[in-house]
């Protein structure tokens, strides 16, 4: 009767016809249902009726998660095939893939949008830096002072106060001030094969030779007088060639240890990229620096502060022996103050182990040190001797001479008679 056929699908249902009202409460002119569509068989709407939340007519993206920015992954969510959550590669990875992301080489890290991985820059210890500056400074100063005092030895090289002080190991001495002033630029400098083998080799030479000659120094004082103690004829080995020798003798075995280092592990240099690694990749940096590790200095430096301990016994040993007898009290307050640098150096350097200057902070450290126990040694040692020399050359004239055996039997009643008025002019050109 309406003019239309009437069918039935397979089931033997009507087919549905059906039309779609929106329910639009933002239409203020006519709020209410709204038709929006209709289906028969399929779906018709029109869109420009709908309206979506807050009144917005453009259709609203219909996704489960949105594509990832450059240097996430996507971690797929659990029984959804089709959505996932954006998750960025942090510290030092970078995105292999839209599901991966992998850690960069150690000695590279990931560019700012970690897409890809860059080569982490390479630093070294530079010179207008102030951990280079400070050390470097010292170090002049006490080259141009060590220079002075050889150069005004040499000068005056006959007269009694350069040969009281023992002309041969006074010059052996300074050469070994001079190296330990000389090794902190070969800290500072650029590492390479030549640099790294100097610096092994000087790193302990310089110390070697001056506590070799302080020790040779001291030992001579203290068997003298404990000889005199016991006989008025001198120990043996006491001239100045004995001392020389023995004193070789105790820098060969710095030398002897060095170059077995060489030949167990040749010098090269190495890029630390662990030292400078923090959270930030950005900060991180690789260090330039010779195959020295902290214990390899430690053992460098160990043979001297054995020499620098013993020659401390002995000035404790000869501490009572005449003021005036060659050098033994201003060896003792050189060894004293020197044992006190080196006490407080040892816990600057390994307590800064895990600092992220480490390296320019234990370089600085070591360097000043070994300046300070140098210009501890040139300041007590010899900066007296130039003065009187230069200034005050009345000063510098022949003691009476006096032999061994008038020496030590002075010294013997000066230790018999405590408080007698016994004073020791001792032959100044021993």
């Amino acid at each position: 009767s309406a003019g239309t056929s009437v069918l039935f699908n397979e089931n033997g249902d009507a087919p549905g016809r059906y039309d779609i009202f929106q329910f639009q409460m933002t239409n203020h002119s006519h709020p209410g249902y709204h038709v929006i569509g209709q289906w028969t068989n399929n779906l018709r709407l029109n869109l420009e009726e709908m309206q979506w939340s807050g009144g917005d007519k453009s259709v609203p993206e219909s996704i489960c998660s949105f594509p990832c920015k450059p240097g996430e992954r996507k971690k797929m969510v659990k029984g959804v095939p089709c959505c996932w959550h954006c998750e960025l590669c942090d510290g030092y990875q970078y995105q292999l893939d839209e599901f991966t992301c992998e850690t960069c080489p150690t000695d590279m890290r990931p560019v700012p949008n970690r897409t890809a991985c860059c080569p982490t820059p390479i630093i070294k210890l530079e010179w207008n830096s102030p951990w280079a500056l400070v050390p470097a400074s010292l170090a002049m100063l006490g080259i141009l002072a060590t220079s002075a005092v050889v150069i005004t030895f040499i000068r005056f090289n006959d007269t009694p106060i350069v040969r009281a002080s023992g002309r041969e190991l006074s010059y052996v001495l300074l050469t070994g001030i001079f190296l330990i002033y000389l090794i902190t630029f070969l800290m500072i400098a650029e590492p390479g094969v030549v640099v790294c083998a100097f610096r092994r080799l000087l790193l302990g030479l310089g110390m070697a030779i001056s506590y070799s000659a302080m020790l040779t120094k001291t030992n001579r004082i203290y068997r003298i007088f404990e000889q005199g103690k016991r006989s008025v004829t001198p120990p043996k080995f006491i001239s100045p060639s004995s001392q020389l020798v023995i004193t070789f003798i105790l820098i060969s075995v710095q030398v002897l240890g060095v170059f077995v280092w060489f030949a167990v592990v040749p010098p090269h240099t190495i890029i630390d990229y662990e030292e400078l690694r923090p959270p930030n990749p950005d900060l991180a940096r690789g260090i330039l620096k010779c195959d020295m590790s902290d214990l390899s200095i430690i053992c460098c430096l160990s043979y001297s502060i054995v020499l620098m301990v013993t020659c401390t016994v002995y000035a404790v040993k000869s501490r009572g022996v005449p003021e005036t007898f060659n050098e033994a009290k201003p060896i003792g307050f050189t060894m004293y103050t020197t044992c006190i640098v080196w006490l407080a150096f040892v816990p600057i350097f390994f307590g800064t182990a895990q600092s992220t200057e480490k390296m320019f902070i234990q370089t600085a450290t070591l360097t000043v040190s070994m300046s300070m126990s140098a210009s501890v040694s040139l300041g007590m040692l010899y900066i007296p001797k130039v003065y009187v020399i230069v200034f005050h050359p009345e000063q510098n004239v022949q003691k009476r001479k006096r032999s061994f055996k008038g020496v030590v039997q002075a010294a013997t009643q000066k230790t018999d008679k405590p408080n007698g008025d016994t004073k020791i002019e001792p032959d100044r050109s021993q």
